[in-house]
């Protein structure tokens, strides 16, 4: 998933990070070992990873969640720097 949104040149960055989950799913309680993504974007471009996330991933429901944040200044022009431009 990172790299193909990496070479869509709508994310940044990505962070991937172990974790065990727990939930239930279809009326069972589940443990699942899984991966969160961090990707980095610009405001603009969030729509459009929600929306390739949601095409291409395997759960039918994924967790696609925002955190807004403000980057130093040298990182933010780094970001810009990376990802597509309309």
């Amino acid at each position: 998933m990172a790299l193909h949104l990496l070479k869509q040149k709508i994310i940044a960055c990505a962070n991937m990070f172990p974790i065990t989950s727990f939930y239930t799913w279809e009326g069972e309680l589940r443990e699942e070992n899984e991966e969160v993504l961090l990707l980095k974007t610009r405001e603009e471009l969030f729509e459009k990873v929600r929306q390739e996330v949601e095409r291409v991933h395997s759960y039918s429901v994924p967790c696609i969640t925002k955190i807004a944040v403000e980057p130093n200044s040298a990182y933010a022009r780094w970001l810009d720097g990376q990802v597509a431009h309309k």
